[in-house]
């Protein structure tokens, strides 16, 4: 039997990428993190960033704070592995301990069911991650090229057995994947292993199991190996139905299957999906999991050992954005995946088992858990914990966990879900969210708000091109004033919005998806489905966000005037196509709006745009210069814009800003009360 990792002699060898070297270097990832960590500076160099990944942060550059010829405003985000988004109680206080020591006030819920938090300083680093340890959490593998937080449907359903199961592999998923260098505690708890729970036995020998090549002998990381994997491994456990997870973007998941006594018997299992992709590279591409087989419960860790080991031996090691399991999958199809799959299986695969409609859901408001006691989610909108004005979302949660003790379960959608509620403490609960300025009505929520997502972005990431969480707030009520405008007050739809095309608010499986593709502007994605099971398409490569209304409207109209009973915006776009959108809001624009300048007295209203860099004719009208221009957009669509001078966009945004309103509608209301002022004498 083969007893060391599978090479492969058809690829040619290449040069591997310099993080191949540095994880080679490391020493099982210790080095230079363990050294520099020790120096008296306020970062990391560039190759121990790098491994600072697999710890579970990410060094940062606060952009808000630079300052010209100062060294840049460094801190640093961690990131906590929760296995199903499961956070004991003596877990959140001290992550929310830690984010008013030594972070910025706030908790992020993310969007693979951990917390994250922001703004600390290195040498608050070592003290935060050993305080996370003790107090049974982990940042291990939260970030890195190993397998990441395993995601599984929040909903605490205790008479469900399929969501109990869920749960329980997640776990021991999380368990089989984790890296077991010693690493970690050496450098954070100066060797001081702490165990928060005891591992699964048949995990611990599921590790060891050998004999198709999925195991490294004689290395610490049996599974991994010296160099880890080619790039970040994303898994999930879902249940037939339950689309809360985005099944279809996951590396692997899996899918639970019972018999008719609710036994479990094994999974259904996806492979080959995910979401990052960098502009203009058509190499890179968003791509959907495709079905792969069904593997009885007694032999799935093997297989997942097994799908592992393919990616981590057949992957491209050297160029980095083609690292990922789906183009492995994508490059060799399905059936070529799958035979090497069972080369390391040790034997032919089942058949995927067929499975019903996938649908989203994100377990919001009061509902009964299966066994006499609560459950109560509660919308995190974009995930960030924090008391702002009348909002004590933090306050309220801190106190909710501290008086009743009671566990949190993350949600993939980044809310907050508290169960095992003792029926006699619900109105104690309610009255703290009360007070708090805290919604608990699902229904109450805005709904544009309620199944929206948007990364972090600016300042902080450094990834972003572009905002994303800051400006997700004015988007959506952009959006909803347009909807009203065009008749579709009651209308809905999952909007997603990151500030780069990584993709971490998962946009490419959105309805209506912005990816952040240059400074205030967004590459538009529309037609992907409600339920997050249909890829959307780029629609628009760049819009500035300026030109939001303009562009949509006409979009909006066309779902109006053309949508079948009961079809969602994200269908309508994929049934009609892309063309007939284009062609229908080309015929939109001549016929709302004013295309004939007026040359009566030069005051004649095209159309206001705030757009300082248009300057093809200039005009004086009572001492303003007002530019005039034609342009061509990309879609080759004539729309003709006022620009104004530096001076007056300036207070013009300042005010839109202050006023929570489009520049664009600020402009045309200032300029409708002018012309009105004038007409009137």
């Amino acid at each position: 039997m083969v007893q060391t990792p599978i090479s492969n002699p058809a690829t040619p060898k290449r040069k591997p990428s310099k993080v191949e070297g540095l994880k080679e270097r490391s020493n099982f990832l210790r080095e230079p993190v363990a050294t520099e960590l020790k120096q008296d500076t306020t970062h990391f160099s560039e190759d121990a960033i790098q491994i600072l990944k697999f710890h579970g942060s990410y060094q940062q550059d606060n952009r808000d704070n630079r300052v010209k010829g100062q060294e840049k405003d460094y801190q640093f985000m961690l990131r906590t592995r929760n296995p199903a988004g499961y956070v004991p109680p003596e877990l959140f206080v001290t992550l929310d301990k830690l984010a008013g020591e030594y972070g910025n006030q706030t908790l992020r819920a993310t969007t693979r069911q951990g917390f994250q938090m922001h703004g600390i300083l290195k040498k608050n680093l070592k003290n935060a991650i050993a305080a996370i340890v003790k107090s049974m959490g982990s940042t291990l593998g939260a970030c890195g090229d190993v397998n990441r937080n395993v995601m599984a449907p929040p909903a605490p359903f205790k008479n469900k057995p399929e969501y109990q199961y869920a749960w329980e592999y997640a776990e021991n998923i999380a368990q089989l994947l984790t890296p077991q260098t010693g690493a970690y505690y050496e450098v954070w708890l100066d060797g001081e292993k702490v165990i928060s729970a005891e591992e699964n036995p048949e995990v611990v020998a599921a590790r060891q199991r050998n004999g198709t090549g999925t195991i490294i002998h004689d290395n610490p990381e049996p599974i991994y190996g010296t160099h880890y994997m080619p790039r970040k491994f994303k898994c999930a456990v879902t249940v037939p139905g339950d689309n809360s997870i985005d099944l279809y973007s996951q590396d692997l998941t899996l899918v639970v299957i019972t018999n008719d006594k609710q036994e479990l018997v094994g999974f259904d299992v996806f492979a080959g999906g995910g979401l990052g992709r960098t502009h203009n590279k058509e190499e890179t591409f968003a791509r959907m999991a495709d079905e792969i087989c069904y593997v009885a419960k007694d032999d799935v860790y093997e297989l997942i050992k097994a799908i592992v080991a393919t990616q981590r031996d057949y992957s491209d090691r050297s160029d980095r954005r083609h690292a990922r399991l789906k183009y492995l999958i994508n490059d060799w199809g399905v059936d070529k995946f799958r035979s090497k799959v069972e080369e390391y299986f040790g034997k032919k695969l089942a058949p995927f088992q067929p499975l019903p409609e996938f649908k989203y859901e994100d377990y919001l408001g009061w509902q009964e858990q299966g066994d006499g006691k609560l459950f109560l989610g509660i919308s995190v909108e974009n995930g960030r914990i924090k008391d702002e004005g009348s909002l004590k979302l933090r306050t309220a949660l801190r106190e909710i966990v501290t008086q009743f003790n009671l566990p949190i379960r993350l949600t993939p959608h980044h809310n907050v879900i508290f169960s095992d509620i003792e029926p006699s403490n619900k109105q104690a609960i309610q009255d703290i969210l009360t007070r708090c300025g805290v919604q608990t009505d699902p229904e109450a929520i805005n709904p544009l708000v309620r199944y929206s997502m948007a990364c972090p972005a600016m300042p902080t990431c450094g990834l972003a091109i572009t905002e994303s969480e800051r400006i997700m707030p004015s988007v959506l009520k952009r959006i909803e004033t347009l909807l009203e405008q065009v008749g579709l007050e009651k209308e809905h739809f999952v909007v997603r919005m990151t500030g780069c095309p990584n993709g971490c608010a998962r946009p490419y499986l959105a309805e209506l998806g912005f990816v952040g593709s240059a400074t205030e502007s967004y590459q538009v994605w529309l037609g992907g489905s409600s339920a997050q099971t249909r890829l959307a398409e780029p629609y628009m490569e760049r819009m500035h966000i300026n030109d939001l209304e303009t562009q949509l409207k006409p979009i909006f109209a066309y779902f109006k005037q053309e949508k079948q009973d009961g079809e969602t915006f994200g269908t309508f776009c994929d049934r009609v196509g892309f063309d007939a959108i284009r062609e229908f809001a080309e015929q939109y624009e001549s016929e709302n709006v004013a295309d004939a300048y007026s040359t009566d007295d030069g005051d004649g209203l095209i159309e206001a745009m705030a757009d300082s860099t248009i300057a093809d004719i200039t005009e004086e009208t009572n001492g303003q210069v007002v530019a005039i221009a034609s342009t061509t957009t990309a879609n080759n669509k004539l729309r003709r814009r006022i620009s104004l001078s530096d001076d007056i966009y300036l207070q013009l945004r300042e005010a839109a800003t202050n006023q929570g309103k489009p520049m664009t509608q600020l402009a045309n209301e200032a300029i409708k009360a002018y012309l009105e002022a004038k007409a009137n004498g």
